[in-house]
């Protein structure tokens, strides 16, 4: 669906009434769980999987036919401040590796047959320093946020959106600190491998920004626009394009969390469609998830960010699926029920 976001209470109104699951399709396919050769439940968290695909896919016996993964690349200037171990100049360049076919990302979407789009967002022009004003003005962030919207392809059956930009990691602590509470001591961690001076100037200026920004820290979206960065703007406006498409979500690490926090906290129920694909090694990623209600699927320490976990979480996905649509039923294959 064609959508022109112009300002911040466009994103507003498209939050207001968000699609839900078809009821039918979720009656249809847990009364065929129920029939599987298996015992109940013993498929564990993968029979809960299949059923919450089918209610949005309006599918009792769903396949996964079509998954996409959605890349998002942006500066950020609060990196003059010495909050990474990698200079900005790495984003473009690993654009250009993703492009090119040789990133980690590329080689699990095609593992699982995902097709992958890469979208940098004004590599040339970072994002201010939010610890000396909003990282963007609302022209900005609006038009990052239906960048991402836009990326999504309707006819997509499964989105995972993945990021790159150095810096990215202090927006996602600051934004979840702004969204949960708690400064940078409770949210910052070592991102692309930080010392322990990094480690420190990373909380300064986490803090710093949520005591620049503190008047305006109850609103959402103003804290995406305030603290954060084109690439997780993007992935929230990809991600509420889901909704609107009724595509099911596997969100990946910490900055992927952080922008899809955005949502749940402007819309409570925003991220039904959502599962978390995995626990990351970044200090506060399980606890964010926490805060948003959500058990990941894998926990491989991994902190690559790139959509990397999410993508590897396509398998176990698939997997739910292939059983709950695939399996016979005790009718079918002559087996009693007991």
């Amino acid at each position: 669906m064609p959508v022109r976001f112009t300002d911040l209470a466009g994103i507003r109104a498209a939050l207001a009434d968000l699609p839900q699951p078809d009821a039918a399709a979720l009656a249809g396919a847990s009364a065929r769980n129920a029939q599987l050769t298996k015992p109940p439940a013993s498929l564990g968290r993968l029979e809960e999987l299949a059923i919450w695909y089918a209610g949005w896919r309006s599918e009792a016996r769903p396949a996964m036919r079509a998954p996409l993964v959605c890349l998002f690349a942006g500066n950020h200037g609060v990196a003059a401040r010495g909050v990474s171990a990698f200079p900005p100049e790495v984003t473009a360049q690993m654009v250009g590796n993703f492009e090119a076919g040789g990133a980690a990302i590329n080689q699990l979407a095609g593992a699982f047959g995902a097709r992958l789009s890469v979208t940098p967002l004004s590599l040339e022009s970072p994002t201010a320093d939010f610890t000396q004003g909003p990282a963007m003005s609302e022209a900005e962030v609006v038009e990052a946020f239906a960048t991402g919207w836009a990326a999504v392809d309707p006819a997509a059956d499964l989105l995972v959106t993945g990021e790159m930009g150095i810096g990215n990691t202090t927006a996602a602590a600051a934004l979840s600190a702004a969204l949960f509470g708690g400064g940078g001591e409770a949210w910052v961690g070592r991102g692309t491998g930080v010392d322990d001076a990094g480690l420190a100037r990373k909380r300064e200026v986490v803090d710093a920004g949520l005591a620049a920004h503190a008047g305006a820290l109850d609103d959402p979206l103003e804290v995406l626009r305030r603290l954060g960065g084109r690439e997780l703007a993007a992935m929230a406006g990809a991600i509420l394009a889901a909704r609107h498409h009724r595509i099911p979500v596997i969100l990946d690490g910490f900055i992927c969390c952080a922008s899809a926090a955005v949502l749940a906290k402007a819309a409570p129920g925003a991220l039904e469609h959502c599962v978390a694909g995995h626990s990351g090694a970044e200090a506060a990623h399980a606890r964010l998830l926490e805060a948003l209600g959500l058990t990941a699927l894998l926990d491989l320490e991994l902190r690559l960010g790139e959509g990397s976990g999410a993508a590897l979480a396509i398998g176990v996905l698939k997997g739910a699926l292939a059983c709950h649509s695939g399996m016979a039923t005790f009718a079918e294959a002559g087996v009693s029920a007991g």
